[in-house]
C-alpha cells in the first residue's frame, strides 16, 4: 500500500489544531497519512527523521522531500498531480519539515528534492497543520471530489 509520512518537530500540544488535524487524517485513506513525531532538539532532529525513514523504508525506494522556504512552490492542482506521480514511483513517499535552524547537511544529502508552502513564513504547528490539508486536498483532486472548487 502507498503511504505519505510527515516528519515533524514536537507534539501538537493545542487541541484545537489537534481537532482539524485529526479530521483531515481521517478523510485521507488512500494513499495512508502518517504522522510520525521527534523531538525538538534541532541536533537530535536529522538523526530522528533519518532513523523513521530507515524503519519504514529498509529498501531505501522511498522519496524523501524536505519541506523548506526555498523550494519548489505548486499551485495545489500541481501538487496534487506531482505527489500522485512521486506515488507511483515510490512506495512510501517521506516529507520532513525541519526546526527553526532549517533542515541539517546529512538530511540535506538524503533528501531527494524540496518543497515549499509558499515564501511565507509559518510556526510549525500551522504548517503541520497547512501540509496536512494541502494532502486531504490533494486526494479530493486527484479523485475529482468537488472539495477544491
Amino acid at each position: 500500500m502507498k503511504s505519505i509520512h510527515l516528519i515533524v518537530v514536537g507534539k501538537l500540544k493545542d487541541k484545537n489544531l489537534d481537532v482539524l488535524e485529526s479530521d483531515y487524517l481521517k478523510r485521507v485513506k488512500n494513499p495512508s497519512l502518517q504522522i510520525h513525531e521527534v523531538k525538538s532538539i534541532e541536533e537530535r532532529l536529522e538523526e530522528e527523521a533519518l532513523e523513521v525513514i530507515k524503519k519504514i523504508d529498509s529498501i531505501g525506494k522511498g522519496h524523501i522531500v524536505l519541506l523548506a522556504e526555498k523550494g519548489k512552490q505548486f499551485d495545489s492542482p500541481g501538487f496534487s498531480k506531482w505527489l500522485y506521480s512521486n506515488l507511483e514511483s515510490h512506495s512510501n513517499v517521506f516529507f520532513v519539515i525541519g526546526g527553526a535552524s532549517g533542515h541539517g547537511q546529512a538530511i540535506q544529502e538524503k533528501a531527494n528534492e524540496c518543497i515549499s508552502l509558499g515564501q511565507l513564513t509559518y510556526p510549525h504547528k500551522i504548517a503541520r497543520l497547512l501540509f496536512v490539508e494541502q494532502i486531504y486536498r490533494a486526494t479530493t483532486i486527484n479523485d475529482g471530489h468537488p472539495y477544491h472548487k
